[in-house]
């Protein structure tokens, strides 16, 4: 079961909130149901420490591991693209690099500090996608859509307000598909020059 015990963990699921502005009535918002499962779904990717501010947590390292739900996977692999009832969810892990024989880099901690969800869902979620996130294992209403996160994912995520640039073995895919999103193009030309 999933729980945050340390205040570290706490501060983090406070500052991951803040980040993405989630100062709202939750009672006004759509609801999602803790995704019990997550961990039986298909694995993306993992990142360490990565920062879309350039600011980092000093002294701490921090590890996303993203699932997608297997249907969504499916789909993705066929067409390039998410289909409606797709859960990307992203576990945030302390990184630790002093425990047990290791003498060298970073690994991921046992508990999980935080859980975001990216759910797509047509009818329930003003614009499709809906950011959540859980600090237990209740069910979380959606961030409001004035959330920094919406517009970010919008302007940069490579498919569908997704940020598949990040997931190696789906960006082959949306390439070949040509799904790729002019904003994400667009920063990639950037980065370029």
């Amino acid at each position: 079961m999933f729980s945050l015990t340390s205040r570290f963990a706490k501060a983090v699921l406070v500052c991951v909130t803040l980040l993405c502005g989630a100062a709202y009535a939750a009672d006004s918002a759509p609801q999602l149901d803790y995704p019990a499962d997550y961990r039986n779904w298909i694995f993306l990717t993992s990142g360490l420490d990565m920062t879309y501010s350039g600011e980092q947590m000093a002294g701490h390292h921090m590890f996303d591991n993203v699932f997608v739900n297997p249907e969504a996977y499916k789909a993705f692999q066929a067409t390039g693209r998410w289909p409606d009832k797709t859960i990307l969810v992203k576990e945030v892990r302390g990184g630790q690099t002093k425990g047990s024989i290791n003498r060298g880099g970073t690994y991921q901690q046992v508990g999980v500090m935080a859980l975001e969800v990216h759910a797509k869902d047509e009818k329930r979620f003003p614009g499709q996608w809906a950011f959540f996130v859980f600090g237990d294992a209740k069910p979380a209403a959606a961030i409001p859509k004035e959330a920094q996160c919406y517009a970010c994912h919008g302007s940069h995520g490579a498919v569908d307000n997704t940020f598949v640039q990040f997931y190696p073995t789906l960006m082959p895919i949306a390439e070949s598909k040509k799904t790729l999103a002019a904003g994400y193009l667009k920063d990639e030309s950037a980065a370029q020059k």
